[in-house]
């Protein structure tokens, strides 16, 4: 039995059934320590839990609309359990804490990220620092796509310490049945309204098909955040091309129907390491059109296959989705890829990536502190 304590910052809805089936590992004993049930920009309400966890008491500063936690109380989390193995999902305060922990009671360390090589490019040198300190002292790895597994290649890491636990959802929760429903929308919007997601862009693209396609598009957002104000005003102003709907916030049920509603998914994000809603989608059965700076552009969503990687061209994606909506076969062809596809991503296969790099950490002492000379990240122009 091997005693995992698995340090993160908050507990997403569909985070919960990857931490249950972890939990639920023959030879896993978890303790689940949480820096927050829900930070201030999020609205989910959590179902009930059904694996060995802590919310910490809630300690963090806001830095540029990011949250930094200092929980020191995980340090007594972490000496009442006395894990065997010690997983840190972050390099926040309270993360580095657990690490120190790990250290000084001279235990083996797992670091895990949900980042790419590329959204990491802006990351200062105090922050590469600390990377390579923890890194060094580290000795297995967890990545949750191929991004990330160039991201810790890039700091030295050998691809035999590196384990994949994908980012996923219950993807029978969004497969459509075999009748589905009429698709009302003709495109989805589902996340944060915020500027970094590009809701604004994705109005503009459903305008420009308008036109191209010779009639009214529909559109739903499924979300909420400071640019709904702005995207609300855009849509009055365009009304002639686009009919909107705003749906708000969403709990987690209720989110298949939404997505079964519509044919196609745009993802124009700035910035995003994965995507967790592009899952939703592909499940769904819908294609999606993401920008290229998402951690799912060429891994889960594939150029012409179950979907289009566009650069931020709203006439290009324009064309993109025309192409779509005006050829039912080609939509078609793509959502069955689109459902194939995600179906190697499930909460079994991610739950077994965590227990297999601890199990590694464990048996292989000597692993830490032997990175090869790190490469220096190019950055983009």
């Amino acid at each position: 039995m091997h005693k995992i304590a698995l340090i993160s910052n908050e507990l997403p809805t569909y985070r919960v059934p990857f931490f249950e089936k972890l939990g639920a590992l023959p030879d896993v004993e978890l303790l689940v320590i949480f820096c927050s049930k829900r930070e201030p920009n999020r609205n989910w309400t959590l179902p009930p839990l059904h694996f060995n966890h802590v919310f910490l008491e809630e300690r963090f500063v806001t830095l540029r609309g990011r949250y930094i936690h200092y929980n020191t109380g995980v340090i007594r989390a972490l000496r009442a359990f006395k894990p065997d193995v010690v997983v840190t999902g972050g390099f926040n305060p309270t993360h580095l804490y657990a690490f120190g922990y790990a250290l000084a009671h001279r235990l083996p360390h797992v670091a895990m990220t949900d980042g790419t090589f590329h959204s990491e490019l802006s990351l200062s040198w105090m922050h590469r620092l600390v990377r390579r300190f923890v890194y060094a002292r580290s000795r297995a790895f967890v990545a949750a796509s191929n991004g990330g597994r160039q991201l810790y290649a890039s700091y030295g890491v050998p691809a035999e310490r590196c384990f994949q636990s994908c980012l996923c959802v219950d993807n029978d929760a969004f497969r459509p049945a075999e009748a589905p429903p009429e698709k009302r929308f003709d495109f989805l919007f589902c996340g944060r309204i915020e500027e970094v997601k590009n809701p604004l862009f994705a109005l503009e693209v459903a305008c420009k098909t308008a036109q191209r396609v010779g009639r009214k598009m529909h559109m739903l957002y499924v979300g909420a955040g400071g640019q709904e104000d702005a995207v609300r005003e855009a849509a009055t102003a365009w009304s002639q091309h686009v009919a909107v709907t705003f749906c708000g916030f969403a709990e987690h049920h209720a989110l298949p129907s939404l997505y079964q509603a519509a044919r196609i998914f745009l993802f124009p994000s700035q910035w995003d390491p994965w995507g967790v809603v592009a899952n939703e989608a592909c499940a769904a059965g819908l294609p999606v059109l993401v920008s290229p700076h998402a951690g799912v552009a060429n891994e889960l969503v594939r150029d012409g296959e179950n979907g289009f990687v566009c650069r931020l061209d709203s006439e290009l994606w324009a064309e993109r989705a025309a192409s779509l909506i005006e050829q039912p076969a080609v939509w078609h062809r793509f959502s069955e890829r689109a459902m194939q596809r995600v179906s190697d991503y499930t909460y079994d296969r991610a739950a077994a990536g965590v227990r297999d790099a601890c199990r590694y950490a464990m048996h292989h002492p000597g692993s830490a502190g032997r990175l090869t000379r790190a490469r220096s990240p190019v950055r983009s122009v």
